[in-house]
């Protein structure tokens, strides 16, 4: 080997015992870091993501750094498909007005919502869910999931956002789904002092949000698992929504915080032990 690569017999055995660089160390400890992070993320993650992470933990490195030793690794995120539309429209139904024009920002808590149903494919057939989002911290304040489309899914998701936010004069934005025009929900935002809008029709970028959390769940989640039941898929949402999204998955429009972070940073609330960073790897 040593004549054909026309190298040395000592300088090839000096290179068998010359210790890594403080430079190779320094790489492969960032990359057992980083590997772990990406696990713990369910294999989601991708370099702009670990690296907030990494800063969050004090640990100074360029993206380019993390994209290059995760490249090497083999690790990478996950891509997004395009969604398929649940969306039935009641040309009968009177439409409420647009209240957001696309303008997706609030200033505080439970100012505006946006809401919307996706599937989720399953051997039994489909489980549809409907979810309820706060704009201000991106959390699911509000989700539901049935077996059917109808009327009484969008409610139990708006009554579970209610129910744990207890807004005042909320704008609640949405398509024109049936489910949304209907008089029952109507009915319940009059009671409740939530105001309708809705974008306007076959527009997805009038609901972009929404969709950008449907967009989430579905490469992250959906496209990655076989489910064998509505069960199972039931389950695997919620741990989705509640043990992942809003507790630790970081989103880039928030500065790299999950959502329940995001909201205990500016409004003050404690810690607790399922959301700090204690709970996180290593």
């Amino acid at each position: 080997m040593c004549r054909v690569l026309d190298v040395s017999t000592s300088g090839y055995y000096a290179w068998l015992k010359r210790k890594r660089s403080a430079r190779a160390e320094a790489n492969a400890s960032l990359l057992e870091r980083i590997s772990q992070i990406h696990a713990w993320s369910r294999g989601t993650y991708g370099a702009p993501r670990i690296h907030a992470h990494l800063q969050a933990e004090g640990v100074r490195v360029s993206r380019d750094r993390v994209a290059r030793l995760m490249k090497e690794a083999g690790l990478q995120d996950v891509s997004r498909r395009k969604r398929a539309f649940t969306t039935r429209r009641d040309d009968s139904a009177r439409p409420a007005p647009d209240l957001v024009e696309r303008q997706f920002k609030a200033e505080v808590p439970d100012q505006l919502w946006v809401a919307d149903i996706t599937y989720i494919p399953t051997s039994e057939g489909f489980l549809y869910l409907a979810v309820v989002i706060d704009v201000w911290s991106r959390k699911v304040v509000g989700w539901s999931m049935k077996n059917h489309l109808r009327t009484e899914l969008v409610l139990h998701a708006l009554g579970m956002a209610l129910e744990q936010r207890k807004p005042s004069n909320v704008i609640h934005h949405s398509d024109h789904g049936c489910q949304y025009t209907s008089f029952a929900f109507g009915k319940r935002c009059l009671e409740e002092g939530v105001r309708p809008s809705m974008g306007s029709v076959g527009d997805c970028y009038d609901n972009a949000l929404c969709e950008s959390f449907f967009a989430t769940l579905e490469c992250e989640l959906i496209d990655r698992t076989t489910f064998k039941s509505r069960a199972q898929a039931r389950n695997a949402v919620f741990d989705f929504i509640e043990g992942w999204y809003n507790p630790h998955r970081l989103h880039s429009a928030i500065g790299y915080l999950s959502p329940n972070n995001f909201e205990r940073r500016f409004l003050f609330i404690p810690s607790t032990p399922t959301a700090n960073m204690s709970t996180q790897p290593g």
